[in-house]
């Protein structure tokens, strides 16, 4: 249990930092990113991209942080806008992360990164990724999290996993729905039409509008 002495101590490193941001000292903020205080290190992390000071290796390194919720952390960063050359980092590795939380942000990411990208052989790997997350992983909210971003890409070679979402829990069988959107082809109008008679009335509300 932390100790009050504790939290009144990391108040004040707290707002030591928002303070640091606000007069540009990006030393004082750099010091946090490389503290023992993981909450302090996600808001360096922001203070620093938003200062338009936070570096590659930061980030890089942000995303092996041994906290979880600092790896979520540099993953949304990185689709900020504030970081040049986002698919430069290796999001995908993330997928492959301990955590359940980090992997649905990585699949999140990677839709926000590589959205509308549908076939550019670039993004073939980064399909291959998600399609393995959303066919196997055993966590129903990162099956769900990669079927979503392979509908924002929009990929042909993503709608065989997203089809096979529609067997999946009822969330899962929504998100797959939606992300059949971009897709026009005789397999998924099937599957559309059958998705109107789901047990779930979301999914079939869902398929209906898209029809």
């Amino acid at each position: 249990m932390t100790s009050f002495g504790s939290r009144m101590e990391e108040l004040s490193d707290r707002r030591t930092l928002l303070i640091a941001e606000q007069h540009g000292d990006v030393a004082q903020i750099q010091r946090a990113l490389v503290g023992k205080n993981a909450s302090l290190r996600i808001l360096a992390l922001g203070a620093l991209s938003r200062l338009g000071t936070l570096t590659r290796a930061d980030v890089n390194k942000a995303l092996t942080d041994e906290d979880r919720d600092v790896r979520c952390r540099s993953l949304e960063i990185i689709c900020s806008g504030n970081i040049d050359r986002p698919k430069d980092f290796e999001i995908a590795a993330r997928l492959h992360d301990d955590d359940d939380l980090v992997v649905e942000t990585a699949a999140w990411a990677l839709g926000e990164v590589y959205g509308e990208t549908a076939n550019d052989p670039e993004t073939e790997p980064i399909v291959s990724e998600l399609c393995a997350v959303a066919a196997s992983h055993e966590e129903s909210i990162c099956r769900e999290a990669a079927i979503a971003a392979l509908g924002a890409i929009g990929a042909d070679a993503g709608v065989t996993a997203i089809l096979a979402g529609l067997e999946d829990r009822a969330p899962v069988r929504r998100r797959a729905v939606l992300a059949l959107a971009p897709f026009d082809e005789p397999r998924v109008r099937s599957a559309l039409e059958t998705a109107t008679s789901d047990r779930d009335r979301q999914v079939r509300q869902a398929a209906e509008d898209l029809l």
